[in-house]
């Protein structure tokens, strides 16, 4: 056995996979029997051209696909499902010679494969269509318009789509044996990074550091990695890479993650540089230990809007320590002080899509979606946690201007050292992140693992 097959979950856990497959056709038929449907047939995709182009823009199957079909990137395919059936995967793998074709799935090269009926189409066709009642989920935007009419299928159904999110919320054991994958590779690649920053590199030397350790392609990634040095740092999603190493080495913030058959890791760490202030250092040691006590709390029935505003408490007190602010962290959270300094959320489900889908719907029969609390629109989970939902936990304090500057100018700049403030500005900011699965009586850290080194 190879060391990639070594490291393939469809392999290593191929009963846990069974597991996973047997328990999705039976939440299938459910939903079936509840939605009045004799079938429901999942498009994978299709890729989409850039406008006067004869280039696709990167392409991802469409999630829904992937949890039954661990073919990350396979365009133009069909899953049918129906009750008391086989599913019928139509894999779409043309004869090509300007492109790699899609291998097709054995029992010995895929032990899933033998849960499926397989059709080999080497046009982008249409499946057969099942008799009676059919829905039809995918990005139907990307059909042509006689597709659907054809299968005369019931477009995306809103309730079904809801109810088939919310199976994905809790993963099985063959899911979390692919996120745990996914959190060793991008573990790899940070500790790279880390030395390539601590070596001198530009932020496009460290981002090769960390495809290279990996080992992924930047179209492989689960979403585009932020490596910022600096005042970078302090772009949430800061998008480019610097091909010059700054004079100055303050700090570095990288956000990466990797990708096994869909299933996503999303990593964050911040260093100091040679020449952080140990203001920063601190800054970066208050945030990790902030992180860790929000972590020990992590378990089945805790509500996660309590967590993240307890994050914006400690991270009140945190400012108090440092002498940035002179607020008790109470006051500061009730001013808006601390959204200022951490404006998104405490984390985010994880799975199958980075920011995986339900989590702001915490009851799927009433379908009511529970909202952020004020000041904090950007909490992506308000649910109460349960046992196997993949969550991450990351906090973070950054000096970004234009969030900071109201501040400055009406009564609660009056309680900010805008010294300090102007001295850590350079720094960017901090951020650390894990991913967890909640367990039974905690949660299983997938990033701070002895394997992983972080």
């Amino acid at each position: 056995m190879s060391d990639s097959q070594l490291n393939d979950p469809t392999l290593t856990h191929a009963a846990a996979h069974r597991a996973h497959l047997a328990a999705l056709q039976s939440g299938y038929e459910v939903a079936m029997q509840q939605h009045d449907l004799d079938a429901i047939v999942l498009h994978s995709g299709k890729p989409k051209r850039h406008f006067a182009d004869d280039q696709d823009a990167s392409f991802k199957s469409h999630a829904h696909f992937l949890h039954w079909v661990p073919m990350a990137g396979l365009s133009d395919s069909w899953l049918v499902i129906r009750p008391g059936e086989r599913p019928t995967l139509y894999l779409y793998a043309p004869d090509d010679f300007w492109h790699l074709s899609p291998s097709l799935p054995t029992p010995d090269t895929a032990p899933w494969a033998e849960q499926f009926e397989i059709v080999h189409l080497r046009k982008p066709t249409l499946p057969q269509r099942p008799e009676g009642r059919v829905a039809l989920l995918g990005e139907i935007a990307e059909l042509q318009p006689q597709v659907v009419s054809e299968l005369e299928a019931l477009p995306n159904p809103v309730g079904l789509v809801r109810q088939l999110d919310e199976g994905r919320v809790c993963k099985s054991e063959f899911e979390i044996a692919c996120l745990e994958e996914a959190s060793l590779r991008a573990a790899r690649g940070h500790l790279a990074a880390r030395r390539t920053f601590m070596e001198g590199g530009a932020e496009l030397d460290i981002q090769l550091a960390y495809l290279g350790a990996s080992r992924q392609r930047e179209s492989d990634v689960p979403y585009g990695n932020i490596v910022g040095l600096n005042a970078h740092a302090a772009v949430l999603h800061y998008q480019h890479y610097a091909l010059q190493a700054p004079v100055a080495r303050h700090s570095l913030l990288v956000d990466a993650g990797a990708s096994v058959h869909g299933y996503a890791s999303d990593i964050t760490r911040s260093w100091a540089g040679d020449d952080a202030l140990p203001l920063y250092r601190a800054l970066i040691e208050g945030v990790e230990a902030l992180q860790k006590r929000l972590i020990a709390r992590l378990a089945p029935g805790v509500d996660y809007v309590d967590l993240h505003l307890e994050m914006h408490r400690e991270l009140g007190e945190l400012l108090r320590e440092l002498g940035v602010v002179s607020l008790p962290a109470e006051d500061q959270v009730a001013q808006g002080i601390t959204a200022a300094f951490c404006p998104h959320g405490l984390g985010h489900l994880l799975g199958l899509q980075v920011h995986d889908v339900a989590g702001r719907i915490p009851d799927q029969t009433t379908g009511d979606i529970r909202h952020p609390p004020q000041g904090h629109p950007m909490l992506r989970l308000t649910r109460v946690l349960e046992t196997g939902m993949a969550i991450t936990i990351e906090p973070g304090c950054y000096i970004i201007p234009m969030l900071l500057e109201p501040l400055r100018n009406d009564a609660r700049g009056e309680h900010i050292d805008w010294k300090l403030v102007e001295a850590l500005a350079p720094h960017g900011g901090v951020r650390i992140e894990d991913n967890l699965v909640i367990t039974t009586d905690g949660a299983l850290n997938l990033t701070r693992s002895p394997a992983t080194g972080l």
